[in-house]
């Protein structure tokens, strides 16, 4: 196994457990297994501490569990033929059966400066930005990229009491809402004191005498900061496996049959974020990075190189988060998504209450629904508000898996009390208006 975090862990103890006379090794370049990248932000704004209550599994205990793990062992080389990998040290290792699950890599712009950046993806970033923001809290801070992660860290850095700058090139906060949905989430974030600048184009991370971040320099004018994070996005980790051979799909990530099995290489294994999944709606292969795709996908290739016969049946792009005391989450495709795949689609949003309007903790709430015209199949659904709101997005993927249309989804028996719902929950409110146009 190439790679120690969700697909590759999943997949040896999936693979250990079926078969205990199996010989299972796990090479993994970092200091960590099986943590929880999404939980960065919360360790650095103070939320989750100490940093290691993020590993749910730690190299210790998956050699207790019979696994041969071996960290701070990078992969350098994959020679297919002879069944061999190569390692950064120069040791080779030999395999039968091979597992690639190399997740991801940042994707920072290629501006001066950039390298005295720091990213928020692994658990060593979490430490040392925890440590230097610790070390000043009366400083300033840039994030560069407003998508999960960059409003997360910005948030964390408020809450650690950073002067907090957002910075994008885009015209609109969290790309993976529509632009109308995405509004509520970029008020939420000034709301919480963070400047949020948009349109804005990062030339150059500037930097003092001891090689440090002063400011940054955007086509806005520069901005003071002591610590700059950079999240503008990741691409599938895919360099040694292209390298060997295997094939590369035409989303950038490796492509793979439904039982996650190297397309054209007989005896090797894909998981996790360098790895294509199927979308259930557009019927093509996407690469979605979340960990719990990777972690289906590990247990689905641990289950097949042992004998058995498991198939990943796809995605549909199903995320939460909570961003500034806004629950914020989505399913299938959003409003512009649909357009682009040539849908002719419906798009209905309704504002509501997360709970019974004279509940005193009741917060406001947006569900936002997408669906084909003339069928009225819901396509997609985005939500926004207070406590309790986003997990309703749960429903909303399982009425899309299934191919549900929203005349069927407004008659659906949900649940219903004052303390955590209006009579009518909102997705019903939700269906109920869309199917009006649909």
């Amino acid at each position: 196994m190439i790679g120690g975090d969700a697909g590759g862990m999943s997949a040896a103890a999936v693979a250990k457990r079926r078969d205990p006379a199996l010989e299972v090794v796990v090479f993994e370049r970092g200091s960590y297994t099986s943590y929880s990248a999404c939980g960065i932000p919360f360790h650095i704004g103070g939320e989750v501490d100490p940093l290691e209550e993020l590993v749910a599994r730690s190299p210790a205990k998956h050699r207790q569990n019979g696994l041969d793990v071996r960290m701070g062992a990078e992969v350098v080389g994959i020679d297919l033929a002879a069944r061999r990998l190569t390692l950064l040290d120069g040791s080779e290792e030999p395999f039968d059966e091979l597992l690639v699950a190399t997740g991801a890599r940042a994707t920072p712009p290629p501006i001066p400066g950039v390298e005295a950046a720091e990213q928020a993806r692994t658990l060593e970033d979490a430490g040392r930005l925890r440590s230097a923001v610790d070390a000043d809290v009366d400083g300033s801070a840039v994030v560069i990229g407003s998508g999960y992660i960059g409003i997360e860290v910005a948030e964390a850095f408020v809450r650690k009491g950073l002067r907090t700058t957002l910075v994008d090139v885009a015209d609109q906060v969290f790309g993976a809402l529509d632009p109308d949905m995405a509004a509520g989430v970029q008020a939420a974030a000034e709301g919480l004191g963070i400047d949020v600048r948009l349109g804005t184009e990062v030339q150059e991370v500037l930097l003092d005498a001891d090689g440090r971040p002063r400011a940054v320099r955007t086509s806005g004018g520069e901005v003071p900061a002591r610590h700059v994070v950079v999240a503008t996005g990741v691409k599938p980790e895919i360099g040694i496996a292209e390298a060997a051979g295997l094939r590369v799909g035409a989303s950038g990530a490796l492509a793979v049959d439904d039982h996650q099995r190297s397309v054209g290489a007989d005896g090797v294994w894909v998981a996790g974020d360098c790895s294509e999944s199927h979308h259930r709606l557009l019927d093509r292969a996407v690469n979605l990075q979340l960990g719990t795709h990777a972690n289906k996908q590990g247990r689905i290739a641990g289950v097949n190189l042992t004998g058995g016969d498991l198939a990943f049946p796809g995605v549909i792009g199903t995320a939460i988060t909570r961003i500034c005391h806004l629950e914020v989450a989505r399913t299938g495709l959003t409003e512009r998504e649909a357009r682009e795949a040539g849908f002719d689609h419906v798009a209905e949003t309704v504002e509501t209450d997360t709970r019974a309007r004279y509940m005193p903790d009741s917060e406001r709430m947006w569900v936002k629904l997408v669906a084909q015209r003339g069928t009225g199949r819901l396509l997609g659904a985005q939500i926004t508000g207070g406590a309790t709101a986003g997990k309703r997005i749960d429903a909303l993927a399982l009425a899309i898996w299934t191919g549900m249309d929203v005349e069927a989804l407004q008659w659906v028996d949900l649940s219903y009390a004052p303390p955590v719902s209006g009579t009518l929950d909102p997705v019903l409110v939700a269906a109920r208006a869309t199917a009006k146009r649909a």
